[in-house]
């Protein structure tokens, strides 16, 4: 009677254990937006003008977008999850959170997006050959 009422009581609280280790860990999932900034170094972009701030934002987005196809990729291989939160979460939320504080700062002084440049139109040919007078004897020009 006791035997059994000890092994009853040990997987209760195997149980118990695996409920509290799946309970932390969920909470885990859910914490990225808070801890984003906590990787970042808050001082970092203080004294960026507005050309330097849409410089790195526009890095930071394309590092974010990369880092965020990496961990797509590599959950669609056997143990992907796994692998992507070891091998690309902590860059991500490093990159997450530099961004934050790089649109913070973008916003802080007030900051505006640079129009593209127009871009000139191409020289067509016949407008190259016509700017250059034909040789009238028929050899090169030397």
């Amino acid at each position: 009677m006791a035997a059994s009422f000890s092994s009853s009581l040990r997987s209760c609280s195997g149980l118990l254990v695996l409920l509290a280790a799946g309970v932390a860990l969920s909470g885990c999932a859910g914490m990225s937006e808070t801890v984003a900034p906590a990787f970042a170094d808050p001082g970092k972009y203080e004294l960026y003008d507005c050309k330097q701030l849409e410089t790195e934002r526009k890095a930071l987005a394309n590092r974010t977008a990369d880092l965020q196809k990496l961990m797509d990729k590599a959950q669609t291989g056997a143990g992907g999850a796994v692998v992507s939160e070891l091998a690309y979460r902590n860059d991500y939320i490093a990159a997450r959170g530099q961004a934050q504080l790089a649109d913070e700062a973008w916003r802080r002084n007030r900051c505006r997006e640079t129009p593209p440049e127009p871009t000139p139109p191409a020289a067509s040919p016949s407008s190259a050959a016509a700017a250059k007078p034909a040789s009238k004897s028929g050899k090169a020009i030397r």
